[in-house]
């Protein structure tokens, strides 16, 4: 997990050249008062102020205010914007962007016949329509808050429920929900007021952090589970590396260390729910709600705990009682041991009448087949059994009830029948459970004090600070939160000041991560920090209008795609012409659209749609493709926590496979899959031989490509030529040039004769046509046209 250097310890002997003007004591106000304005005046802490679009000396292709500010950069560049794209490419191009799979045939030949000038309007509001958006753009959100389904660390447990957060942020795109509301439910939706179920899921979030089920320092680990909520909120709310001053003032930035205990604060009355090494969900609903049904739930397994046990103490009562006069003995099959005051008692029963028929076994049948440890342990007060004991008579537990019974009197038994009574009707009063997630919660309106930490060390507890937010971005501290019955408040106060309407960063880093994946990069490069030691945005101007629009838009993000990809800067080519720059690190924003590789999911998603395998189930809890022996291996516990799905639900969305912290499917680690350990703001592109390694050999590969061979076997027609068109119109939304369908048919008839030859058992025609298809089909699908969005 890549942290602060100062936390290995060395560097905090340094001493940092702070912004900060002077420190506030406990008592003092604080605010950007304090801080110098070399460092308050940051252009990213400004109030956000909506610019005016800008004039152009050509706007005809100024469609939208995008292409306003987009063009005035070219024109202040002296550059001419690229072409538009083909409408083919186009279409691809939104498709993968919008809901992350290729267009159908039927869907491309309905576009290109569509020639109205609203043609492409309508494929927009179409797509944001549609489940599958949801589904695309959820992936992106959960790398940004650090999405996982287990904990890490050796044992990497489940954390039990997370899918519900997956779906729930599936959902809420879907849904449209805004995103002021989006932020809220995920910091504050148990504090809310009406809150319920559906709003505490969005809760998660807080959770999804790594976590150590056998810490060395348990007060230690507690402040980790705390700074890496303090890191996520900080940086994907408002893109600030707030986590670096936990030892000390931050060395860049004008953040203090009290800053980071103000903030650490917001989040200190969080309990997890645990019992030992188990991480567990907790009940969720309308607070009150869970209260009364966690206070009944807790009612009856205290009653059911005593009415046990009774219920064993009389059950040791009658057994003792039976054994003392001969009773009660080992059979023969099983002979007794060491059950205390029976050793002589095997003779005893021996000599005992049989019991009476009515019964329907005698005294001797009664104890047949109990192992004398059994014995033994009833023996034992059931006070004073140890756990083995226990465990040995609940394994035994229906047979004993019955020997019990059996060797009771009628008082006895009248007592027996009455416990069997009430313990049934303990279990019948429970009420219906409730909806489990995976949350934190509190424990009540109050909490005790916060502090600093010397050197971050919860050990050594310093100055005590109230919840806060940063100097910086107030002009005073906040007036104390308002506690509910159940918390303090706190994280909902938090939530309305990040959505508050002159906050300065949360619009800004939200639209800023749109235009990350509509274009390939942020205004701003480092999205998640927009402090001193982050990139400046290449279009302030443009940013700031974005946000402000967002904002006025009533925080609709659906609204804010829609203006994007209708954008003419959108539309261009990715082609470089002759008056862009040399270099893609040269270009101005908005010169073309650069292509980009398909991240690994949506990579996936597209093979599996060509290949006609795509399930698109949506919700549940996570899948399970199958992954190598090999790879198994490389676990602590090989094989621990995998249990491959069956084909049909192992291939549904990439969204809904598991992620399993020390287990990447291979797929998706060898394409830069992120860390689950920290927020990830933008994924690694690399290039690397096992990538061509995996996607040529791999298991998964060959089989989607034996798949689409089929598929077009199928719909193809009963030719070669017609195949190839129908597979290059799957696969890249384009016919083949005359060029390519010679070369692929050509390919086609030398493979098949290649494989004629090579197998040592006669081939029929069609199954060697089948695998020179196949092989096709795998050129195709590892095509750079194929994995990148052009």
């Amino acid at each position: 997990m890549r942290r602060c250097l100062c936390q290995s310890g060395w560097l905090c002997v340094l001493l940092a050249v702070s912004a900060v003007a002077a420190r506030a004591t406990a008592d003092e106000p604080y605010g950007r008062h304090q801080i110098e304005p070399s460092a308050r005046d940051h252009w990213s802490f400004q109030p956000l102020v909506r610019p005016d679009v800008p004039a152009l000396k050509d706007g005809a292709r100024a469609e939208n205010p995008i292409d306003a500010f987009v063009l005035a950069g070219l024109e202040r560049a002296g550059l001419a914007p690229t072409p538009p794209a083909d409408r083919a490419t186009l279409l691809r191009r939104v498709y993968l962007d919008l809901i992350g799979l290729p267009p159908t045939l039927a869907e491309l030949d309905a576009f290109l016949a569509d020639t109205s000038a609203t043609a492409f309007e309508h494929v927009v509001d179409d797509l944001l329509a549609r489940p599958q958006y949801g589904e695309r753009w959820a992936r992106h959100w959960l790398d940004v808050v650090r999405y996982a389904e287990t904990n890490g660390y050796e044992r990497d447990g489940l954390k039990p429920q997370a899918w519900r957060y997956r779906d729930w942020v599936i959902d809420a795109f879907n849904a449209d929900q805004p995103y002021d509301q989006f932020l809220t439910e995920q910091l504050a939706g148990d504090e809310e007021p009406g809150a319920s179920a559906a709003t505490q899921i969005g809760t998660t979030m807080l959770r999804l952090g790594p976590w150590d089920d056998e810490p060395a320092d348990a007060l230690v680990d507690r402040y980790d589970q705390l700074d890496d909520i303090v890191a996520t909120t900080a940086a994907t709310f408002m893109g600030l590396t707030l986590r670096c001053a936990r030892c000390h003032d931050h060395k860049f930035e004008p953040f203090t260390q009290k800053d980071y205990a103000r903030w650490q604060a917001i989040f200190a009355p969080l309990k997890r729910p645990q019992k030992d090494r188990a991480d567990l969900d907790r009940e969720i609903g309308p607070p009150a709600e869970v209260a009364a049904y966690l206070a009944t739930v807790k009612g009856l397994d205290a009653q059911g705990v005593r009415l046990r046990e009774e219920l064993t103490a009389l059950e040791w009562q009658i057994c003792k009682l039976a054994s003392a006069e001969g009773r009660l003995a080992a059979s023969a099959e099983a002979p007794a041991a060491s059950a205390p005051g029976a050793a002589a008692t095997g003779q005893a029963a021996k000599s005992q009448p049989a019991a009476d028929k009515t019964s329907g076994e005698t005294s001797a049948e009664t104890s047949k087949g109990l192992p004398a440890d059994v014995l033994a342990a009833v023996a034992v007060e059931p006070a004073k059994r140890n756990d083995a004991q226990v465990k040995l008579l609940a394994k035994h537990r229906t047979k004993l009830t019955a020997i019990a019974r059996d060797l009771a009197n009628d008082s006895q038994r009248e007592r027996l029948d009455a416990l069997d009574s009430e313990i049934q009707s303990n279990k019948d009063h429970y009420p219906p459970p409730m909806t489990k997630a995976y949350v934190w919660y509190e424990e009540g309106p109050t909490f005790g004090a916060s502090h600093i930490f010397r050197r971050g060390d919860p050990r050594a507890a310093g100055e005590e600070v109230l919840s806060g937010f940063p100097a910086v971005l107030v002009d005073r501290p906040p007036l104390p939160p308002l506690p509910t019955t159940y918390s303090t408040g706190r994280r909902l106060q938090l939530a309305r000041w990040l959505t508050s309407s002159d906050h300065p960063l949360t619009a800004r880093v939200m639209v800023n991560r749109l235009w990350q994946h509509h274009f390939g990069d942020g205004i701003v490069a480092t999205e998640n920090d927009f402090g001193v030691m982050g990139a400046a945005p290449s279009d302030q101007a443009l940013l700031d209008w974005l946000a402000s629009e967002f904002v006025a838009g009533g925080w609709r993000i659906k609204r804010m795609h829609r203006l994007m990809v209708l954008s003419e800067a959108y539309r261009m080519a990715s082609i470089q012409n002759s008056s862009t720059a040399e270099t893609a690190s040269e270009e101005p924003l908005g010169a073309r659209f650069r292509p980009r590789r398909l991240e690994a999911e949506a990579l996936r998603d597209a093979i599996l749609a060509a290949s006609g395998q795509l399930n698109l189930a949506a919700g549940g809890p996570g899948v399970f493709p199958k992954i190598s022996r090999e790879v198994l291996e490389t676990q602590s516990r090989p094989g621990d926590g995998w249990t491959a799905s069956d084909p049909i639900q192992a291939a549904r969305r990439s969204v809904y496979v598991f992620v399993k912290r020390t287990l990447p499917v291979p797929e998706f680690e060898v394409l830069d899959f992120p860390s689950t350990e920290e927020s990830c703001e933008q994924r690694v592109v690399s290039t690397v031989a096992p990538q061509a390694l995996t996607f040529l050999n791999g298991e998964f590969i060959h089989e989607q490509a034996h798949s689409f061979a089929q598929r077009l076997v199928r719909e193809g027609g009963g030719n070669n030529a017609d195949r190839v068109v129908r597979a290059y119109r799957l696969a890249l939304a384009r016919l083949p040039s005359d060029r390519e369908l010679a070369a692929v048919l050509a390919f086609l008839a030398t493979q098949q004769q290649q494989i004629t030859a090579d197998f040592k058992e006669p081939l029929s025609p069609e199954t060697a046509q089948l695998k020179a298809l196949a092989a096709f089909c795998l050129v195709l699908l590892n095509s750079n046209e194929f994995a990148y969005l052009q």
